[in-house]
């Protein structure tokens, strides 16, 4: 760990001007969790608000998976643009809890909302949606795409130990979703980065989710098929990436902090996002913050909390803003995102 916040590996940098968005939604499920409700594990609800900001969380029912999530937020973006689902020509989905290893929890989602479009699943866990972003934006740039759907969604409640007293309340469930398309020279990511560090890939992992530790009686048993986290190390090092990566991407729009109208980062925890804009001055009002009521969602925290912020008036057509995901493998991305 001391080497990854001690020489961190570098960013991949660029642009993509010219992509609009043409429409947002997204979705969580009705059922509500709360911090008394987690009192069977010994958490004082307290303590729990206190360490981590979270409040409560939304858990998918049993009949309920990414793919629903996914194709309810999707459609939620598609009715409000108006468009025509004809026009949709890819879908990108960021997800680290699929359906199923095969097919793509895309494909499910396509035929769900009845479009004729290639579909592909992103994994990127935390960061899933900003990959994506940046995979779809590409797309569109280059004319391979007029019209883009890029979802993140992801079930956590699935993945995640339900007696784990250290990462069971963190996790919630939950999906944004977002159409581009090509728009005025002056929108889209005026700058971005992509970034991934390999050494930290145990600090958040499943251990058995795949072909290096198949599935087994005895793995299942010891719950080596639910996520493992290591997050006082994980706290750390999104800290300092957040930071630095936030940073790097606004000199690089050539822009000032203070010229950014809302910073959306991944809804991980309180802290990070209150440390990171300690750190940059930046103020409260503009920091998008609702992980009190949904926890961390992972590919759907940045899309979920862009779509409320639209909807409350806090952004709109034309706005500037920054979105930063961090997480597992280690992977992050962040981007300047003209409205």
């Amino acid at each position: 760990m001391s080497d990854i916040l001690s020489s961190p590996r570098p960013s991949r940098f660029g642009s993509l001007p010219g992509i609009r968005l043409a429409g947002l939604g997204s979705y969580v499920p009705a059922n509500v969790v709360t911090n008394t409700d987690l009192s069977r594990l010994g958490c004082d609800p307290e303590w729990i608000e206190s360490r981590t900001g979270i409040q409560q969380r939304r858990h998918a029912s049993a009949d309920m998976a990414t793919s629903d999530l996914a194709s309810r937020a999707a459609t939620v973006a598609i009715d409000r643009s108006g468009i025509d689902r004809d026009q949709i020509d890819l879908i990108v989905l960021g997800t680290f809890t699929p359906d199923m290893s095969i097919p793509s929890t895309a494909c499910i989602v396509q035929e769900n909302l009845g479009l004729n479009a290639p579909a592909m699943d992103v994994t990127a866990a935390c960061a899933g949606f900003m990959f994506a972003l940046v995979t779809g934006a590409q797309f569109v740039a280059s004319g391979s795409s007029r019209m883009a759907l890029v979802i993140g969604a992801d079930t956590n409640s699935r993945v995640v130990d339900p007696n784990d007293i250290k990462t069971w309340p963190l996790f919630g469930d939950g999906a944004g979703a977002v159409l581009i398309e090509l728009g005025g020279s002056d929108r889209g990511l005026l700058s971005f980065s992509l970034g991934s560090d390999g050494r930290g890939a145990n600090l958040l992992a499943c251990p058995m989710s795949g072909s290096r530790n198949p599935a087994t009686p005895e793995g299942i048993a010891n719950k080596e098929h639910f996520m493992k986290m290591d997050g006082r190390a994980v706290f750390k090092w999104a800290i300092r990436l957040a930071e630095n990566n936030i940073r790097e991407v606004v000199a690089r729009a050539g822009l000032s902090i203070d010229a950014i109208d809302l910073f959306v980062l991944h809804q991980a925890n309180a802290r990070i996002i209150e440390s990171v804009a300690t750190s940059l001055g930046i103020p409260a009002t503009k920091i998008a913050m609702n992980l009190d009521r949904y926890g961390n969602t992972s590919s759907g925290s940045i899309p979920l909390a862009m779509d409320e912020a639209w909807q409350a008036g806090r952004i709109g057509s034309g706005s500037t803003i920054v979105v930063c995901g961090f997480g597992g493998g280690l992977a992050w991305g962040s981007a300047v995102w003209k409205l």
